[in-house]
């Protein structure tokens, strides 16, 4: 992601911060500044990281769980609104979903719980009054774990309660029918929590929004992933593209990409077998570093390949990886017979849900 600076690696995971989280340190350092100096901005700059600290936990919660059943997740991003984890799929089991909705949550019980062993008890107003700099922080930190485990065990995507309802009626309905109970029933919520939130708190609109949006967003992916388990790489394969030869030079790169509207180039050599990949902004990067005459060998990034006839649904997560832009479609002599990309495998994705039929008609034509 744009705007953010590495942290550090565990794992396959990069742990990241965007740089509007600084600006609410900022804000939040200057606020108590004048309220109370230097030792209240300070405090209050602290409570602020070891709460993200706990999201940063939370998030590995779901994170180790999901390795477990094989799901790398290759990237958490720390946001002013939490902590965000790109995990690419929620597991196909829903035993599995289970576990991994309720890891997150329960990091925060047990961190809540270990804080409770240190100060003995945390009367139930504390939860009210979180900002308060005269409460212990302690306290305090156990609280927003409480309430964090409150507020995700919501039934409502994309919160973790939602990730619970949907594998718990997946056990009955199956996937699909579970994903539409459970985006009606989070869209449902959301209008409740926008009403609410005209009787003077205008939190929960903003709240009710988010959730009605996630819900949905919810339903499309899930309409992708069922479309998905129907096709092969073949049917949804871009066959007409433009090459360029592993000879060829920046200067002619840079002619290939003027002459075509697409943005991800195959290198091939003489055979038409795959050697590499230039997308658009690997070519212009290079005219400021490069002449005209250095070859694309030195400029192109690698590219994966897959066989036509392997199924969709499996090679989502090789697409979605932080650096693969395209993946190679080949027969089996390694010739290079199609380009999966993002872009037109979102296409697709959108003539499938108008014409379900859309891989028979193709066929037939």
């Amino acid at each position: 992601m744009t705007w953010s600076l590495t942290l550090g690696r565990f794992g396959a995971t990069v742990v990241r911060v965007h740089l509007t989280f600084f600006l609410l340190l900022i804000w939040i350092g200057a606020s108590a500044w004048q309220q109370g100096g230097i030792p209240a901005a300070r405090d209050s700059i602290l409570f602020i990281v070891l709460i993200f600290v706990c999201v940063v936990l939370h998030e590995f919660g779901h994170i180790l769980m999901a390795r477990r059943f094989g799901i790398e997740t290759p990237e958490v991003i720390l946001l002013p609104i939490g902590g965000v984890a790109r995990m690419p799929r929620m597991p196909e089991k829903p035993s599995q979903e289970l576990a991994v909705a309720i890891a997150g949550p329960m990091v925060n019980i047990i961190i809540a719980l270990l804080l409770l062993g240190i100060i003995g008890s945390i009367k139930s107003d504390s939860l009210a009054h979180i900002d308060d700099p005269r409460i212990s922080l302690f306290v305090r930190l156990a609280a927003v774990n409480i309430f964090l485990v409150l507020f995700n065990m919501i039934p409502a995507f994309p919160m973790d309660g939602g990730r619970v309802l949907h594998a718990i009626l997946a056990l009955k309905y199956g996937n699909a029918r579970a994903t539409q109970i459970a985006a009606r029933l989070g869209q449902m919520l959301a209008f409740g929590l926008g009403f609410l939130g005209l009787f003077g708190n205008p939190l929960l609109i903003f709240i009710g929004i988010f959730v009605y949006v996630a819900a949905g967003g919810e339903a499309q992916m899930s309409a992708f992933g069922e479309a998905a388990r129907t096709l092969s790489v073949g049917d949804v394969m871009e066959t007409r593209f433009n090459a360029i030869p592993v000879e060829a030079t920046l200067g002619q790169a840079i002619d290939t990409l003027l002459a075509a509207a697409q943005h991800e180039f195959p290198v091939v050599d003489a055979f038409k077998k795959p050697v590499g990949l230039l997308a658009r902004e690997d070519i212009l990067s290079a005219l400021k570093s490069h002449d005209h005459e250095a070859p694309v060998t030195a400029l192109m990034r690698p590219l994966e390949t897959v066989w036509s006839r392997t199924p969709l649904s499996t090679v989502l997560d090789r697409l979605n990886a932080p650096r693969a832009k395209a993946l190679a479609v080949i027969d089996p002599d390694g010739t290079l017979v199609g380009l999966l990309t993002r872009q037109n495998l979102g296409e697709v994705m959108i003539i499938k849900a108008v014409r379900p039929d859309w891989r028979l008609s193709r066929g037939e034509h």
